[in-house]
């Protein structure tokens, strides 16, 4: 609505009572096709977190998180702008 994009998105997977991410990031792409985002879960074994690509997802991180995963993932995010 400010008409300025995110940068960067990290959405959970499951959100007990509420958007989930996969409903998420589609409501995202909506918005901005180019969207990143990165969803994120320790449910491992889901299709979503096994093929994030096709559904709409730049990446993934799984809980629980490492910090130098997370930097990586997160630095490897940015420099695709």
């Amino acid at each position: 609505e400010a008409g300025r994009p995110f940068d960067l998105v990290i959405i959970d997977l499951t959100i007990p009572e509420g958007m989930g991410g996969r409903e998420t990031v589609e409501k995202l792409r909506s918005y901005d096709p180019g969207v990143k985002a990165i969803v994120s879960s320790g449910y491992t074994n889901d299709p979503v977190m096994q093929d994030y690509a096709n559904y709409g997802f730049s990446g993934r991180l799984t809980k629980p998180y490492r910090i130098n995963e997370m930097k990586t993932l997160l630095e490897s995010m940015i420099q695709k702008n």
